[in-house]
């Protein structure tokens, strides 16, 4: 039997499950995100670093020393590529140049392309170990250009705009363009933080506070075409003193997500923004105002040893497999459903390390889960705003674990639902994204 190489076999998968998609995929697809991360890990493997050099080469480097012109002196469509990826403001480090590249490839059917002559340029392919590449074992880079090849028959539309947080993360945030009308002043409070402008607070009153297109730990992204970022103290300001009385197009990301959930890049940048400005509210408002009567009084929740715990329906569980990132959380919600299991009245308590499920009439356990388990939680993004859900690693201690498994619950109201959302991914950070691929590297 020929041997396997495990990358190939998640790619496939990977592959296999953009395929039943169907139609166009975008950057909506829950799968996306995988398997441009699975591209990125084989073409990581076996890439040997240069001796006595302080730079880390990353599979961007090899793609920018391949022939920039073709047999009649002209560029090349695969140098076009390349000198998009190169000219692009808002990509500082070389993995977020190989990653909009790769994104970028997939827009245009030219992966495989890009490996072929990668494959047929000694000097580069040189690069990569003989012993543990996948370029360079024959036996493995034939099924490889065979999945690059199902990828180029695919019709791929994404958003090449949206690629400022390429540098640090696979899973794009919200990105919105809205077009606003002249005005002499646009009244955001801006603060810079790690070359991004971040919005602080909406002055009362000014254009922006009234038409409410951004909000208080929003980043301008970009105005007119200008990007923003690495910017430096009172660039946007310069941008649109330069601008006044014109007709704006600003480009903004938003700090949530889809699901109501923080944005992961964005997670220690915001608590900095709020340890210099406590008043900045990133949270769900309060859903109740001074005067009326005590929270604790809401008929979705009650005490429980002197904490409050929320009433819930439990949806029921499925195991998802191998990713339990937030890019597949979606779909790992439409799966639980798809059981049509008779829903739970359960207590849900969320401690400070871990939090409880308990069914409200028999009182038995159904799950315990300490916030480091969890990789991901939201809300459900299609017709249900009470839905939500969070991914946790089974049994993550021991080789045999099968996986991720999904958790559904219902709230009783869309601003519980997302208020439960915030506190676990705030109480969770988010500090598991990097097992999403633990139970792959073990086999």
């Amino acid at each position: 039997m020929a041997p396997k190489d495990p990358l190939l076999g998640t790619l496939r998968v990977c592959v296999l499950n953009l395929q039943s998609d169907g139609g166009i995929v975008s950057d909506t697809n829950p799968h996306l995100a995988s398997c441009c991360e699975l591209l990125e890990l084989v073409l990581r493997k076996g890439l040997q670093q240069p001796v006595l050099s302080l730079v880390h080469r990353d599979y961007w480097q090899c793609f920018e020393q391949l022939t920039r012109q073709d047999a009649c002196g002209r560029p090349s469509a695969l140098s076009l590529v390349v000198e998009q990826t190169r000219v692009c403001r808002k990509l500082l480090s070389a993995q977020g140049r190989g990653r909009y590249l790769l994104r970028l490839a997939l827009s245009r059917k030219a992966l495989p392309q890009f490996i072929t002559h990668l494959l047929h340029t000694p000097r580069v392919l040189e690069w990569y170990s003989l012993e543990m590449s996948i370029l360079r074992n024959e036996e493995f880079v034939e099924p490889f250009m065979s999945l690059l090849l199902v990828l180029s028959h695919m019709e791929f539309k994404l958003d090449m705009g949206n690629c400022s947080f390429l540098d640090e993360s696979w899973i794009l945030p919200v990105c919105e363009t809205y077009e606003v009308v002249p005005c002499r002043e646009l009244g955001l409070v801006l603060r810079y933080l790690s070359g991004r402008v971040f919005v602080l607070d909406l002055m009362p009153g000014s254009q922006a506070h009234v038409d409410k297109f951004i909000c208080p730990g929003d980043i301008i992204d970009e105005i007119n075409g200008t990007s923003l970022r690495n910017s430096k103290n009172h660039q946007a300001g310069v941008v649109l003193s330069r601008l006044k009385g014109c007709p704006l197009s600003i480009s903004v990301v938003r700090w949530r997500a889809q699901d109501g959930t923080v944005y992961l890049p964005l997670i220690k940048l915001l608590r900095a923004l709020r340890m210099e400005n406590p008043a900045l509210q990133l949270g769900p408002a309060p859903s109740q105002q001074p005067g009326t009567k005590d929270q604790r009084t809401s008929p979705s929740q009650c005490l429980k040893e002197g904490r409050i715990v929320h009433i819930v329906q439990f949806l029921g569980k499925a195991n998802i497999g191998m990713f339990g990132g937030k890019e597949v959380l979606q779909h790992a919600i439409t799966q639980v459903l798809q059981k049509n299991l008779p829903s739970k009245e359960v207590l849900l308590d969320m401690k400070e390390t871990h939090l409880t499920c308990t069914d409200r009439n028999s009182k038995l356990e159904l799950f315990e889960h300490h916030y480091p388990e969890i990789s991901c939680v939201g809300r459900f993004g299609q017709q249900d705003y009470t839905i939500f859900a969070f991914c946790v690693a089974d049994s993550p201690e021991t080789p045999q674990s099968t996986g991720f498994c999904c958790i559904a619950l219902r709230a009783s109201t869309t601003r519980e639902c997302e208020e439960m959302v915030y506190r676990i991914g705030e109480e969770s950070q988010f500090c598991t994204g990097a097992i999403c691929y633990m139970h792959f590297i073990r086999h």
